[in-house]
Order: structure tokens, then sequence, then C-alpha cells
């Protein structure tokens, strides 16, 4: 419904009406989406709201420039392929992109849901701005009826047709194949810890968070050697479970290796780690520790946080934003996929954010991971919604490339998704918890993984080119006028 809004609100328009529209439009969205940032500083709420409604003001004038094109029933299409463009480009720039707020994971339980596993988020999206332009074109079909003459059936079928295609493209989910059928399976356990308080100083004293996991992974073996529980094949901690470099400070090393070996299996560590060649910057890692040989493969997050985990122009923007003070080093990107065998399976490690990026998780599920491990920490911003929003981005990515999804996040919330994103457990906020679970593992590949990001770039530049078109028409136009 707010796709249709959007579209015939700018029907019409001039491409600045549309523009304006747009950012009217975006604004009080993406405050309301973002209002977790508030623990930062509601200046940091306000400035991000609208650097993201700027794409939304863009795409504004651009639905208004192809309302203008000839053939009205493709205005849906263009409308549509204009959704995915916006949505393109906010993923990436500036910074690498802010993906939040797409369409497509306000959709992760929807009949749209299932076309994931087809082309993947982009596909959602289109699906879903496709039926909202539809049902707009239907709309003003109907409210011009009231002026041309009245109703009739006959005047009324291109509305009667808007409102099949959009009932079509809803019902197109249900007959999407979701592949759930496993290939082997293999029991894990989710390991959260908890933190001393939420907010920007969750961390609290050094050793806390690494202790709460340590002691919460020891109290498992015991129930394990009680036989109260079975034994897992692996053990799963969340990012940041090590709040100290366990390679450079002695005390962290042994705690965590006394907890693997209690276990007695293989456990995939979150630790932030010193990076071994450039001074002053540290890595966001995913470290497998056996039981026996200690620690081993890791993972390196790819893609850091801008103004969390590193912030750009340090030097300028330092002596302005005091507040960015607070982040003494910056975090290194990693530049590899997370496929890590942790004990019997294949697993790929996503880091906290990075669940919201197509690229990163299809390319770590290319690259052979047979189950996809999402290490976060939300500490920061608790019992906000981020949380809540992190999650359900889990259950796309599940449908999408036909993989259980395991969140294992510090003081919550982690989860078991199935393939199917279903949600078979998930913990409270702010609780010392462990999950248990069979999952099951899959080689198979969606088409949404096969294909990658070429629909989003077809789509997309349709998209851009419906509005070069206008352009051109339009200019034609004028041109005419004055010849005459």
């Amino acid at each position: 419904m707010a796709v249709a809004a959007l579209a015939l609100l700018t029907h019409g328009r001039t491409a600045r009406q549309g523009a304006w529209t747009g950012f009217a439009f975006g604004v009080p969205f993406f405050l309301l989406l973002l209002k977790w940032l508030s623990v930062v500083g509601w200046d940091a709420v306000v400035g991000l709201s609208i650097i993201e409604a700027a794409f939304l003001a863009l795409m504004g004038a651009g639905l208004a420039l192809v309302s203008r094109l000839p053939v009205p029933a493709l205005w849906p299409l263009w409308t549509a392929c204009l959704w995915v463009a916006e949505e393109w480009a906010r993923d990436r720039v500036p910074f690498g992109g802010f993906p939040w707020g797409r369409l497509a994971f306000a959709n992760t339980g929807s009949p749209y849901t299932p076309l994931a596993a087809l082309g993947g988020a982009p596909l959602v999206t289109f699906g879903v701005a496709l039926t909202g332009g539809a049902l707009a074109g239907a709309a003003l079909t109907l409210w011009r009826l009231r002026g041309a003459g009245g109703f009739s059936p006959r005047r009324a079928l291109p509305a009667a047709g808007a409102v099949a295609v959009a009932a079509a493209v809803t019902a197109a989910g249900f007959a999407v194949p979701v592949p759930t059928a496993a290939d082997d399976s293999v029991d894990i356990a989710v390991v959260q810890g908890n933190v001393q308080q939420a907010g920007m100083d969750f961390l609290g004293r050094p050793m806390k968070i690494l202790n709460n996991h340590v002691n919460a992974t020891l109290d498992l073996a015991k129930d394990i050697r009680a036989g109260r529980i079975a034994k897992p094949d692996l053990v799963i901690w969340p990012e940041n479970a090590s709040d100290l470099d366990p390679f450079q400070y002695r005390e962290a090393y042994a705690r965590i290796d006394e907890a693997v070996k209690s276990i007695g299996v293989p456990v995939l560590v979150g630790a932030l780690v010193d990076h071994p060649t450039k001074q002053g910057y540290v890595e966001n890692q995913g470290i497998v520790w056996d039981p026996k040989s200690g620690p081993g493969a890791s993972y390196t997050k790819q893609h850091p946080v801008p103004f969390g985990e590193y912030v750009p122009f340090r030097q300028e923007l330092s002596k302005v934003i005091t507040r960015l003070q607070r982040v003494p080093r910056d975090f290194y990107p990693g530049d590899h996929t997370g496929v890590l065998n942790v004990g019997p399976a294949r697993l790929g490690d996503v880091i906290c954010f990075e669940v919201a990026y197509d690229e990163i998780v299809r390319d770590t599920v290319n690259a052979g991971a047979r189950a996809i491990v999402v290490q976060t920490n939300n500490a920061t911003y608790g019992r906000s919604g981020q949380p809540e929003q992190q999650l359900v981005m889990s259950r796309l990515r599940a449908i999408e490339h036909g993989r259980p999804v395991i969140t294992a996040a510090t003081s919550g919330i982690s989860a078991v998704v199935s393939p199917d994103g279903t949600i078979e457990q998930r913990t409270k906020e702010f609780t010392q918890d462990v999950l248990t679970a069979r999952i099951p593992l899959r080689d198979g590949k969606t088409l949404a993984d096969r294909v990658g990001a070429i629909p989003e770039w077809v789509l997309a530049m349709v998209g851009v080119l419906s509005c070069a078109a206008a352009i051109m028409i339009g200019r034609r136009g004028r041109t005419d006028e004055k010849g005459q």
C-alpha cells in the first residue's frame, strides 16, 4: 500500500515535485526505522535518515518522469524497476552503502518471500513494488472513470487487469519451491553469554564478556557429562565474545582454551584481534578453536561499519565530531569469504550487519558453505528493535540460499532459522542462554545463487533507462512545440 501511495502521489508531477514527495515520504520512515541509533545520538538518527531519504527523493523524481511515458499499462513495471534501482544504489553508496529498510526486508514472512530463492532479495522487492504499482494503476483508472462518462465494465477493464496482475504476482511466491531437504546434519550449541549492560558501554570491565561465555560453556559441559544434554558436534560463540585479543592477552587465551577443552568439540569464537602487520588496526574475527590444536582458521569481517568500526576521514571529522574519538582504532576489512570447517561442518561465517548485503552472503554460499552462521553483537542497540530487524534478514537469507541460518548474539537475539525461513528457536534479550539444535547441511544451490546479481542489475537498468526515455520524450515534445 505504501508503494502504491507513493506512486499515486508522484504521478503526473514534475521531477522536482516528485523528488520532494519522495524525500517527505522517506524521512519519517527512516526516522522510525533507525531510532535505535539514538543510543549514539539523535543527530546520528536524523543525519542518516536524511542521507537515506535522498535516495527516495531521486526515486520520487524518477517515478514522476516515468508516469508520463506512453503505454500507461507499463507504468507499474517502471515503478517496480525504479524501486530496485533505488535499493541497488543505496546498498552500495556511500561508504559501501546501508541496506536497511529494503522492501525485501519488510517481506520476510509474506507470499513474496519465496521469490528470494529465484532472484534474491531484489526479486522480492520487485514483486512487492510491482504489486503496489499495479494497485496504483487500478486506483488511478477507477478515479478517472468518475469524470469520463461514468463507470462501465468495459472502461473498467484496465483496472481489472491491473488488479489481476497484482494478484498474480502476490500468488507467484506460492508456486516457488523452497529447497529444504538435508544432505547431512550436525548437532550444534549456540552460547549467548550476555553483557554487563546495554548501550555504548556494553563491554563493561575487561574479561567480563569473555568470562560470561566461558562460564556458560563450562555449565553446558557439566550438563553434557551429567547426561542432561546430548554432546554437540560444535559450539558457536557470537561476535566479540572475547573482548580482549587472545593472542595478546594470555589470560584471555587460557580462558577460551579452558572452555573449548571442557566441551571437547571445536568452538567458533568471535574475537577482536590486533592486525598482525598494520599497527593501530584491529580485525573482527571468527576463529575456529580446536580442543586439541587450539586456534586455527579464521574469518575477518569484510565490511566494517563506517563510523562504528572505522572512521572515514578520521583526522578531519574527529575535530568536529568529538564522539568519533570513542572509536579509537579502525577495523581492517578481510579479503575472503568466511567458509570455515568447524568440526564436521563446513559453515559460512557472516559477521553482524554483513547479513544485510546480498553479495557477501551469496559469495559465502557459492564458496561452499553448507550452513550460514551470523555472529553478531547487538548489545549497543538492545531492546531498540534493531536485533529484530536483523533477525528477519536471516529469515530471508535462509530461503534465498536454501540454508539454515544460525544467529549467535552476545546479548540476544540468538536464533536457529530453518531453510524454509521458520524461526525454530530464539533467545530473549539480555539473558544468558544456550540453544541446542540439529541443523540440516545442504550442498545444492538455489537459482538465486546461480544467477547472482544479474536480476538486480537488469531490473535496475530498466528503471534507469525508463527515466532516460521519459526525459528524451519530454525534450522532443518541447522541441516540437517550439518548432510549431
